[in-house]
């Protein structure tokens, strides 16, 4: 396949692939009324997810821990920044009640970044995989972890109760890395990864976004550092600026270049490939079990 170094066209109005549809069915409509009843927490209501019609239907569901106030102030995302509420130790508890309220087939676990506790927020990480545990023998786990400043004490703590799925997102490539992860590191991302499979984390996962400036060559250059490092699963889709205040979108990116990053992907030797303009980190993540 012939690799384009033309520079990203400048983003105009939202093109038709970026229509979703609204969430319909009898399973959805289930689980939205318990959502609302019992005021339960999920990052496909507040993130207003483009999936989550689809998910909730399979039984997936994505909760976010820790709060909803980040310690990081990432150029593209919509969580507020500042200085995060005191850790709330029922919490484990809570998520594990509403998974077993939702009868969550397969869980994805999510939190902000806590750079402000010694412990990175990795002792509420485990005990909430543990509470799940308990309350849900059937549900099989993904957690989307922070890069707990890559100190591999905290992310012990993860390998030590062994979600079915790892995964932390890069977000973007090298080059755009400073301007769209402020706080973060693309060598220290991919040491989490390389370091989590290492430790024996059966299914390790990333993803990036598309649209902010990056090059075909860069995402292909990212997907290959990757698989370096043992990454199983690798998710691609759109950037959409959540505020006036976020980063632009440079881009919207085809749905054939979408399909290139795919078929490429799955070349290159990794389990799945989900990629696709409305694809998010959790997009099908039940199907990344196999």
């Amino acid at each position: 396949m012939e690799i384009q170094e033309a520079t990203p066209k400048k983003a105009t109005a939202k093109p038709k692939w970026l229509r979703v549809k609204l969430p319909t069915g009898k399973k959805y409509t289930e689980l939205r009324g318990l959502v609302d009843k019992y005021d339960l927490h999920t990052i496909c209501t507040s993130g207003s997810c483009p999936n989550m019609g689809e998910c909730w239907t399979e039984g997936t569901a994505t909760f976010m821990i820790l709060g909803n106030i980040c310690t990081r102030s990432c150029g593209f995302c919509g969580v507020k920044t500042g200085r995060p509420e005191t850790v709330a130790w029922d919490e484990p508890e809570k998520v594990a009640r509403s998974i077993k309220l939702m009868n969550i087939k397969h869980a994805v676990i999510t939190s902000v970044d806590r750079d402000d506790l010694k412990d990175m927020g990795s002792i509420i990480w485990a005990e909430t995989v543990k509470a799940i545990r308990r309350m849900n023998p059937d549900t099989t786990l993904e957690t989307l972890i922070p890069d707990f400043q890559g100190i591999t004490r905290h992310i012990d703590r993860i390998v030590a109760v062994k979600p079915e799925v790892v995964s932390h997102n890069m977000e973007t490539v090298k080059r755009l890395t400073r301007e769209v992860r402020i706080q973060a590191k693309y060598e220290r991302s991919l040491e989490v990864l390389r370091y989590l499979k290492q430790e024996g984390i059966n299914r390790t996962k990333s993803g990036i976004m598309l649209g902010l400036g990056e090059t075909e060559a860069e995402v292909i250059q990212t997907m290959e550092d990757l698989r370096g490092v043992g990454l199983d699963i690798v998710t691609i889709g759109q950037y959409l600026q959540p505020s006036k205040k976020h980063l632009p979108v440079k881009e919207f990116i085809t749905p054939e270049q979408f399909k290139k990053y795919e078929q490429l992907g799955l070349e290159m030797g990794f389990r799945h490939v989900e990629s696709g303009a409305l694809v998010r980190s959790s997009y099908k993540a039940q199907k990344h079990l196999t």
